[in-house]
């Protein structure tokens, strides 16, 4: 059973490759407590694809709060004992801070993140989800909430190229990679058994699953 070698998982990726989906499918089947990020609560985001220069310190500074709150909050109470799955990584919030930000404003948000990631705790197991821009592009045009379709094709390009660069020197967890193109885990149980097949035998700190089309 995945949750009896870890108890808290992140599922992590660029915009449109899937991540919530996964996060809440693998919650339900192993009955543990879903993490989920709360786009729609942040009152800059929108204003952020509109304008990004603008409004893009605001739009972090609120996601970093956020999330150090969710995740803190849940270390407090100690729930981390019981199965927990997320569909963000704290640690990756430097990545868009460095993506969208001025120097300037990436120097102040650098001071408040450093001050605020030692309460965070590690997590046993990250599932990295890829897919290549021109698919991640595809799939943002597919399901077109409203602040999506202001997403520039080029900043898409962008942030999975800093994913990749990102994950390449993450080494605080154990990282599965998995190519998404061609797996459906929502839809297909024959795709998801075998996601969760290949997890539960990994023994390495770092592999990758994929499979052709």
């Amino acid at each position: 059973m995945l949750f009896d070698r870890y108890r808290y998982v992140v599922v992590e990726g660029p915009i449109g490759v899937g991540k919530t989906s996964l996060a809440r499918r693998l919650a339900e089947h192993y009955e543990a407590t879903a993490l989920l990020e709360k786009p729609e609560e942040n009152p800059f985001l929108a204003r952020f694809y509109e304008n990004p220069a603008r409004h893009a310190l605001s739009t972090q500074l609120f996601f970093l709060f956020q999330r150090i709150n969710e995740v803190r909050d849940l270390a407090q109470m100690d729930l981390f004992r019981a199965s927990t799955v997320a569909d963000y990584l704290f640690d990756k919030d430097v990545l868009f801070a460095r993506l969208n930000l001025s120097d300037d404003e990436f120097a102040l948000y650098q001071n408040i993140y450093h001050n605020l990631a030692p309460q965070v705790p590690a997590p046993d197991l990250v599932i990295y989800l890829q897919a290549s821009p021109e698919a991640l592009v595809e799939r943002v045009h597919k399901r077109a909430t409203p602040y999506e379709r202001q997403i520039a094709d080029s900043y898409l390009t962008r942030l999975a190229q800093a994913y990749s660069d990102f994950f390449y020197h993450y080494d605080t967890a154990p990282v599965f990679i998995v190519n998404s193109e061609n797996l459906n885990f929502v839809d297909s149980d024959e795709d998801f058994a075998f996601l969760l097949q290949r997890i539960e035998g990994m023994r390495g700190q770092r592999e990758f699953f994929s499979r052709g089309a």
